[in-house]
């Protein structure tokens, strides 16, 4: 008799932004884990982790007066929280379109900036353009960040006033 072959695997569902969230808060109270993070004096510095449900996460160390400069994640939505120190989130209040544009003329008023210390963090979705900053002259920053689907690729962006221009595309391989 002839058995039929067993069903694959069923394959974990895709964490949610809140489960995301909660993944960072919990890294982030967790003292063990941020202090196996070297701050390096003048370099970002930064540990990959294992995320929920196929998640990519990270560990960033953050020097006095670092920053991302302007960015997206390439499609894949994420969460992140400050672990140490204050970092400072400079995002649009509007969703913009991932593909299809070199420059785009920002409409007043679409700046938004919240002021992230120990513990706060935040949520966000799939055409979230940003820029993280470390306003301390003094004081690294530590923070936990997770992206839901792996990050395919970072589109980097020049911000002149309220125009706002695709500069480079990252993949993976060059990080």
């Amino acid at each position: 008799m002839l058995s039929e072959p067993a069903p694959a695997p069923a394959a974990a569902p895709a964490p949610t932004a809140a489960e995301l969230l909660d993944f960072v808060r919990s890294i982030a109270s967790d003292p063990e884990k941020v202090a196996q993070l070297a701050l390096d004096p003048l370099d970002r510095t930064w540990i990959r982790l294992e995320g929920p449900g196929g998640a990519e996460a990270w560990l960033l160390g953050w020097p006095p007066g670092t920053e991302t400069g302007w960015h997206d994640h390439g499609g894949s939505y994420g969460a992140f929280v400050t672990a140490g120190g204050e970092l400072t989130e400079e995002s649009l209040s509007v969703p913009l379109p991932s593909e299809g544009w070199r420059s785009l003329e920002l409409a007043e008023g679409l700046d938004r900036t919240r002021a992230l210390p120990a513990g706060k963090g935040r949520a966000f979705g799939r055409n979230h353009v940003h820029q993280v900053v470390n306003r301390s002259a003094e004081r690294h920053a530590i923070s936990v960040h997770a992206y839901y689907p792996p990050l395919p690729l970072i589109r980097r962006y020049l911000r002149d006033g309220r125009t706002l221009r695709l500069d480079v595309v990252e993949h993976p391989e060059t990080w």
